[in-house]
């Protein structure tokens, strides 16, 4: 344990509780002077839950810290991304067009927070703190399909992602109901391949290809251990055949959200 780096969420939790007890202050009496929940501190402290923009602000003016913890988060935020997928992060961020298909789980940009958080931790892979990391990384990300000229993007996912449990019900039922309020997004078409689809491409894994403003093309694929990047011609073109397969089997996507529809409502 003692090998282990130190993240810029702890660091944040540590300064916070350094802060707080130089003042005399309990998790309780901060609690009520920032309006937020003794619990919450205390998550915070302990690097077990990444605070809200309000959150800090509130804490900045009960400690009089001068936008210190503001700060933390700016750097917590940056630094939340493991370092093998920030290259895929910059060419989203640019990317003009998205195509995205997931055989097993809700795609990163369309899960809801109690969503990611209960992926991140069902494997019991990683410590809390990387967990709320990724799952502030994973939030930040979204602000891509709604920026001010949103790239123009197609998920398809099988029907199985609709039919897995992640976590509790109330979280299936809150994830479909946002796959549905996005779904109404002009710029974003959710396509379903049906169980009834059989053998199809896709099943050998998931895979996104996005396009540059200069019009490049370029492939992520995901695996246990990191994500690989790749504008290699031979690369790109063997998953743009296998977007093409996998999206002649998927439903319209009238059809598509109909049954995401009928699949919340067995969740609720």
């Amino acid at each position: 344990m003692g090998d282990e780096r130190l993240s810029t969420l702890e660091f944040l939790g540590g300064e916070l509780r350094r802060a707080r007890r130089d003042r005399g202050l309990s998790q309780e009496e901060l609690a009520q002077r920032v309006n937020y929940s003794s619990s919450l501190i205390g998550m915070v402290e302990i690097g077990h839950r990444t605070p809200s923009q309000d959150f800090v602000a509130r804490v900045d003016a009960a400690l009089e810290s001068r936008g210190f913890f503001e700060r933390l988060l700016t750097l917590v935020r940056a630094d939340a991304a493991p370092p093998w997928l920030r290259e895929w992060i910059a060419v989203e961020a640019e990317a003009t067009l998205i195509r995205w298909f997931e055989p097993s789980l809700i795609p990163g940009l369309l899960q809801t927070e109690a969503y990611a958080r209960a992926v991140l931790t069902g494997g019991g892979m990683l410590r809390a703190a990387e967990v709320e990391q990724r799952v502030t990384s994973r939030l930040s990300r979204q602000a891509v399909l709604t920026r001010e000229s949103p790239p123009e993007v197609v998920f398809v996912v099988d029907e199985a992602v609709l039919r897995r449990r992640i976590g509790e019900p109330a979280v299936m039922a809150q994830q479909f109901n946002h796959l549905v309020e996005m779904s109404e997004l002009p710029q974003i078409d959710i396509h379903v391949v049906p169980a009834d689809a059989g053998m199809h491409p896709g099943l050998a894994g998931p895979f996104i290809l996005a396009r540059t403003t200069d019009g490049a093309e370029v492939a992520h694929l995901d695996n246990q251990l990191r994500a690989h990047v790749t504008d290699r011609p031979d690369d790109v073109n063997s998953l743009q055949r296998a977007w093409e397969r996998v999206r002649g089997e998927t439903l319209p996507r009238r059809a598509s959200r109909e049954l995401i529809r009928e699949v919340a409502r067995s969740w609720t």
